[in-house]
């Protein structure tokens, strides 16, 4: 009677630590609140981009660009809640959420508002608030197709206030940012570079410290 009793015991513990494992190993798969990651356009090869140059015309806020620089530290942005809002960090997110993305360097806000774009006469997207606060136009809605939002998604992101889509254009600046494509927001987003894919970063998962700054969950920074 002891064997068997031990024996469903063993079991139970056994079936306990896989499921635990296999939950660690889908949570892993997600992106989550407090990822800081690199968004890739899967079109034209662009990671979003901004720095300390302001736009010369339009709203003269702070510009956002796409670099095919995969090493540059001006592309990574932190994912959190909506204004006001907050999100348990390494949570993972849910298609249709809204969230913010805030730049890493300048702690702005990836923003949109009814400005035309300085190439294509698009939507303008700039980087707008201070330290990560800003106003409803830094909302984006996470727009994939299943529960939650997959680190091999394609995804789109929706602009809350105006309902058009982020995307990058096949124009490029000159200088001071030469080469460097044109970031926009555009209403149909069909015919029109409108997907894009988390790549390098640190992917934060449930339980971890806040001051989590280990190499364990990051891929090339």
């Amino acid at each position: 009677m002891l064997d068997i009793s031990f024996s469903k015991a063993y079991l139970l513990c056994c079936a306990t630590l896989i499921f635990i494992q296999w939950t660690e190993s889908k949570n892993a798969e997600y992106v989550t609140c407090g990822t800081v990651a690199k968004l890739y356009n899967i079109d034209l090869k662009v990671r979003l981009h901004s720095h300390d140059v302001k736009y010369g015309a339009g709203s003269g806020q702070q510009s956002v660009t796409g670099t095919d620089l995969s090493e540059d530290i001006n592309s990574h942005w932190e994912i959190k809640a909506q204004t006001g809002k907050h999100c348990k960090r390494g949570e993972p997110i849910k298609c249709g959420s809204i969230i913010r993305f805030t730049h890493l360097t300048t702690k702005k806000n990836l923003h949109s508002h009814i400005f035309s774009s300085p190439l294509s006469g698009n939507q303008e997207v700039s980087a707008y608030g201070n330290d990560g606060e800003g106003d409803t136009g830094d909302h984006w809605y996470a727009d994939c197709s299943g529960d939650y939002w997959e680190r091999d998604d394609d995804i789109r992101l929706k602009h809350v206030d105006t309902g058009s889509y982020l995307m990058a254009s096949s124009l490029s600046y000159g200088r001071p940012i030469n080469g460097q494509r044109e970031i926009a927001a555009v209403k149909n987003p069909g015919p029109f570079s409108t997907h894009w894919r988390v790549k390098e970063g640190i992917f934060i998962h449930k339980d971890e410290p806040s001051d989590f700054h280990s190499d364990y969950l990051h891929t090339e920074l």
